[in-house]
Parts: C-alpha cells; sequence; structure tokens
C-alpha cells in the first residue's frame, strides 16, 4: 500500500514514503521534534465582535434561500458569507466561544446539520473542522465548514479515481484491503463501527485516519455518532500530547456513486499550538511542493495511543 525509503543523517534517520494508490509523498524527520516549537497555546478568548456568540448570531449570520437557518440540537448552520464551493456552509457547534472541550452528541448534532444543509445539493461533499487559528480558523468561535462541488477535490479525486482504478484492476475495494493491513499493524489505534489508524503517509503531524463502511452522504446517518465519538477520542489523545490546535476533513464520493471503489474517511492532523509569534507548521514543502515534512513516524504515533489510552 506504500513504500519507503529510508536513509541515516548525522542526527539520526530519514524517511521518503509514497502512497501506492495515488503517489502522495511526504517526509518523516523525527529528530525535528527537538526544535521543540510547539510550546504552550496562548488561548484567544475575547468574545468581543464574535458573530457566531448567542447575542449576534441572529443578526451577523445570512440564512438560506427561505430564510430560514438550520438548527441541530445546539448547533446553526447557515450560508458562508464568504463562500469559496458551490455549496459552502457553515455550522456553529456550541453556543460557547471558547469551548474547550465538546460533547459527544454536541458534535454529532453539528455534523449532522452539515451533513443535512450539502444533502440539499448535489455534488461531492467534504464536512470540515479548523479548530483555532493557529489551524487555519479566522473565527476563534468553534465552527464546522461543509462544502459540495461538482467536482472532487485534489486529495478526494486521487482517492476516488484510485480506488476505482483498483477495484477494476483487482476486483476488490481498496479501503478494504487497507482496513485488512492496517488492523494488524503498529498504525492501528481502535476500531469499532468505525476503523481508526495513523495514517502509514501522513499528510500531516500525527494524521490519524477513519475509515467509514459507506461512501456518500446520504449513507451517513447511522455513522454520525460513531465518527463524533472517534474524533473526540482522537482529540482527547492529542491533548495527552499537549495539541491543541487541528483540521479535520470527511470525504464522501458523490450521490449515485456509491459502491464504485470509494469509502468515505475522515482525516484528522493535529496543528501548532496558537502562539503569540504566529508561528505555523507549514512552510514552503506543505504549501507550495504538495510534500509535507512531518515528525512523528505513524508507528510511534500507534504506541503513543496505547501509551495514553
Amino acid at each position: 500500500m506504500f513504500t519507503i525509503r529510508e536513509i541515516r543523517t548525522e542526527r539520526g534517520v530519514l524517511q521518503y514514503r509514497r502512497e501506492s494508490l495515488t503517489g502522495i509523498r511526504c517526509r518523516i524527520s523525527p529528530v525535528r521534534v527537538e526544535r521543540q516549537i510547539d510550546t504552550a497555546p496562548a488561548m484567544p478568548d475575547s468574545r468581543d465582535g464574535c458573530p457566531f456568540c448567542p447575542d449576534a448570531i441572529a443578526v451577523s449570520t445570512p440564512t438560506f434561500e427561505d430564510g430560514s437557518r438550520l438548527r441541530s440540537g445546539e448547533s446553526v448552520t447557515f450560508p458562508n458569507l464568504y463562500p469559496f464551493a458551490e455549496r459552502h456552509v457553515v455550522t456553529v457547534i456550541t453556543p460557547d466561544h471558547a469551548a474547550g472541550r465538546f460533547e459527544k452528541r454536541c458534535l454529532a448534532d453539528a455534523i449532522s446539520g452539515t451533513a443535512e444543509a450539502l444533502g440539499r445539493a448535489p455534488g461531492y461533499a467534504s464536512i470540515n473542522w479548523n479548530y483555532l487559528p493557529s489551524a487555519g480558523a479566522s473565527i476563534v468561535h468553534p465552527h464546522l465548514q461543509g462544502i459540495a462541488d461538482p467536482e472532487p477535490t485534489r486529495l478526494a479525486d486521487l482517492y476516488i479515481t484510485g480506488g476505482r482504478r483498483y477495484l477494476a484492476d483487482h476486483g476488490r475495494l481498496y479501503w478494504e484491503d487497507l482496513v485488512e493491513g492496517e488492523r494488524c499493524s503498529e498504525r492501528f489505534l481502535f476500531e469499532d463501527e468505525i476503523f481508526w489508524s495513523a495514517n502509514p503517509v501522513p499528510l500531516g503531524e500525527r494524521e490519524v485516519r477513519g475509515i467509514l463502511p459507506v461512501s456518500t452522504l446520504a449513507e451517513f446517518g447511522p455513522y454520525i455518532g460513531p465518527l463524533a465519538d472517534g474524533i473526540l477520542r482522537v482529540i482527547d489523545f492529542y491533548r495527552s500530547l499537549g495539541t491543541h490546535a487541528f483540521n479535520a476533513s470527511i470525504f464522501f464520493d458523490a450521490p449515485g456513486k456509491g459502491g464504485q471503489g470509494h469509502r468515505a474517511f475522515c482525516s484528522i492532523i493535529a496543528r501548532l499550538n496558537p502562539n503569540s509569534l504566529s508561528m505555523c507548521d507549514s512552510a514552503f514543502m506543505e504549501r507550495l511542493h504538495l510534500e509535507p515534512v512531518v515528525l512523528t513516524l505513524p508507528e510511534a504515533l500507534g504506541a503513543l495511543f496505547r501509551e495514553k489510552g
């Protein structure tokens, strides 16, 4: 499923990893963790001018065509005021401006609301979460973003196209073969209705993947609760390692495409904590070369998860 080329430098091991299905590549340099650039978080907390707080959300956020906002539990979903997708919605997860912990029901409601809003439009959907400014959140108040377009995003396209090619070539689902192999690896984390493991060719620091047994948004409903539970378990694990900021995305195939080689999956990566220097963990390799430099070996991440559990 992936290849490793390893070299030894004066400071230690450097690995070049490549995913066979997609050609995605990364570099893993464990020695770089010694820089200790991720310090205790300087958490932003000001509620002044926040458009997502309860006293402002009804006047500061747009409505859908019928004049409504979608409510699911405590969450509120509405169109993005500054969209970058054909369908782009925002879901405020909780009225709490600076929520540090999330209840499973709270997150599940927010994911459900986002999925319902995206289900009103065709296309390739994803549900996304930038948590804290150092992970790209322009508003601190916790919120999800859902997007859907007639074409999949680049990463989704690689997996959807590659999965269909794999099915045609082998007569088996790539994702089922992947799960079978990863279940016995050092990267395995946990499994219930959803399979979770450290991604062997990570797109970011400490990347964890959750693989669902369905493909499209229309099939997603029964797995929202288990997915929310798994995401929160990963977030708690990150926090046990001192990491607070993260990005998460859930990728779906388009309606009518289910069963043609794809499985919906959730990807989560740790990011640097908010800090007074505005230091970020994405530089020219990640943004311009599309080849992330990662510090933690996926196999070590599995060991860390078992140690913390």
